[in-house]
């Protein structure tokens, strides 16, 4: 039996990183994602890592060296992904080689931001790869995830996590925690699918639709999503830290948890949400799985109890547990 470490999710990725075989790994600091690079420091000689100018460079850098056919992550808060976007537009149509990992630190309630930014719309908006830890054991799962998964698929992956996951700690089993560095994937030339000038690029985006195809397939079968039973006729849908305290305060509802949340696994919700009269979303901050499964012809119930300003808590989530059913947690 491997012995249990108490790590935040920062801490998490970047143990996680350094056992999936990540070669090269490039950030700009900023909190709540700052400490990733700071603990993938730790493993210098292992892995290639730096603090890049701006997070457009970081970008650049990961995405040359999967190109190269190598495994590389980039971190940056949850604003920084806009400084980012320019590169990883374009490259969500080349596709990764080697698999990528982005990891976006949302910070709602802006603790030290200047907005609260859903960096979600943002992955559905590149059509990446989304996955969403709740806590530090699925923020390490996820990492070695989601460099598997970017690299079978051809896909940017990106991992979000927010300021409440980045920095408490749980308990985190490594597994044999063994690092493996797969070999590099040799780099073919071949400007088809490498270089996107619009001769070639118009072919691409064909190509991501079928990738996207392919993901929104993978999503109904991971088992990072999943149907909790309960009792009653509410049932709610939860991603993130927000599902965590849906757990502490509706106990005995009927809970579907959404990790890989881009693409949505639509089907499987609308399975889940088939005997329930009602189906309410709990998500940090935006609706944007909410507004997905409303336009699936999923019904989503509005809410008097405000969701989607602030940081979410057990407090607030009380308040909506009186409003849907009208007794105390």
């Amino acid at each position: 039996m491997t012995e249990k470490l108490l790590l935040s999710a920062n801490e998490a990725i970047a143990r996680a990183a350094w056992r999936a075989g990540c070669s090269v790994a490039a950030a700009y600091p900023g909190t709540p994602s700052t400490e990733i690079m700071e603990n993938i420091g730790k493993y210098k000689g292992e892995i290639n890592c730096e603090w890049s100018v701006n997070e457009k460079v970081a970008m650049e850098v990961v995405i040359g060296a999967s190109l190269a056919g190598v495994r590389a992550l980039t971190a940056m808060k949850h604003v920084g992904l806009n400084v980012a976007m320019d590169p990883l537009m374009t490259f969500t149509n080349i596709g990764a080689i080697g698999g990528l990992v982005i990891v976006t630190a949302d910070d709602p309630s802006m603790h030290s931001s200047q907005n609260e930014q859903d960096n979600r719309a943002l992955a559905k908006f590149a059509r990446c790869l989304l996955l969403e830890p709740s806590d530090s054991q699925e923020a390490y799962d996820m990492t070695l995830a989601a460099f598997e998964l970017s690299e079978k698929y051809q896909v940017p992956a990106i991992l979000r996590i927010t300021t409440r996951t980045a920095h408490t700690s749980t308990l985190v089993d490594p597994g044999e925690g063994t690092r493996t560095v797969p070999p590099a994937i040799p780099y073919v030339k071949n400007p088809a699918r490498n270089i996107p000038i619009p001769a070639f690029a118009r072919g691409m985006r064909y190509k991501v639709e079928e990738r996207t195809k392919a993901l929104r397939a993978l999503s109904e079968e991971s088992p990072f999503n999943r149907a909790e039973p309960g009792t009653g006729d509410l049932g709610i849908v939860a991603s993130g830290v927000a599902y965590q305290y849906v757990r502490e305060i509706f106990p005995e509802v009927p809970v579907f948890k959404v990790g890989l949340s881009y693409p949505p696994p639509l089907d499987a919700i609308r399975a889940f949400a088939a005997p329930l009269k009602r189906l309410v979303v709990v998500e940090e901050c935006d609706p944007v799985l909410a507004d997905q499964i409303r336009a699936a012809g999923i019904p989503v119930l509005e809410t008097a109890t405000e969701l989607h300003m602030m940081e979410l808590n057990p407090t607030r989530l009380a308040a909506l547990r009186a409003e849907l059913l009208g007794t105390p947690a």
